[in-house]
């Protein structure tokens, strides 16, 4: 492939995608950095208005606006119209992160701050960057996806631990269980102090609680892992607190290693 082939090719149009990623972020970042302390919640997209749970969700985004939080969601139909609903009904902000899919995310009513993605992973971010917890009902791979996400950012340390609340011991418990038989005992590829990253409820109420006491320092979230001086300016961050960086063996000296700290990139 010559010069121009280059240009006139796939590559050339993939590099400019960069700056709608960029714009996705610059759009995000804007608007919720004016929001304040909020709480995502999430699940399922098909969760019927007769479902238990989205009465219990609904009653949870209207118990989180009246403890001072926005409540965030996906900005979709089931558990997370339900959290919308609620938080609308209370009079307090509403948001709905939005995605553009082939199906099952048409928008819910009761947003009063809306954004509209084009790409989950921008959206991640903004779930986690502007959350104080997370509470996650029943759901299929996408609500999987953003708690052992949630997880792993606490477990490796890139966040400031926040709670992460499931809501409803029938649903999660077989999941619990194989992830204490199958990663804790069989395979040990998780440890025993991991299972403090989460709790589990039937009891909105509770879960409310457990996301306020932890904000207001009444109670101390993953409590056996290691504290940082700039916890307090990092708040609870996207994944990127910083740690040890890698080195591969006999590297080449850098600008970087001449860096006084690792912060001043």
């Amino acid at each position: 492939m010559d010069a121009q082939q280059f240009k006139n090719g796939n590559a050339g149009r993939e590099a400019w995608r960069v700056f709608r990623v960029v714009s996705e972020f610059v759009d995000g970042i804007e608007t919720m950095s004016r929001l304040g302390p909020a709480v995502t919640v999430f699940g399922s997209a098909r969760t019927s208005k007769s479902d238990r749970y989205y009465d219990m969700a609904r009653r949870c985004g209207r118990r989180l606006v009246e403890e001072g939080f926005a409540v965030i969601t996906g900005g979709g139909p089931g558990i997370m119209e339900a959290g919308n609903l609620g938080a609308s009904e209370a009079g307090g902000t509403s948001v709905g992160l939005n995605i553009s899919l082939p199906m099952e995310q048409v928008p819910n009513p009761y947003q009063n701050l809306e954004i509209n993605f084009r790409y989950f992973f921008v959206r991640k971010v903004m779930f986690v960057k502007y959350a104080k917890g997370f509470i996650i009902f029943p759901g299929g791979f996408g609500t999987m996806d953003e708690v052992f996400e949630s997880l792993t950012l606490i477990q490796t340390l890139k966040i400031v631990p926040f709670p992460v609340v499931l809501i409803g011991r029938e649903f999660w418990s077989g999941l619990v269980q194989w992830m204490r038989g199958t990663l804790l005992e069989k395979y040990r590829t998780i440890g025993e102090g991991d299972f403090d990253l989460f709790a589990i409820t039937d009891d909105v109420e509770d879960a409310v609680k457990i996301v306020s006491d932890v904000y207001h320092g009444r109670r101390k979230w993953g409590e056996k892992l290691p504290r940082f001086e700039t916890d307090p300016e990092t708040g609870v961050g996207e994944g990127t607190r910083r740690g040890i960086e890698p080195r591969k063996r006999g590297h080449l000296p850098t600008p970087y290693d001449r860096l006084s700290s690792p912060d001043q990139f």
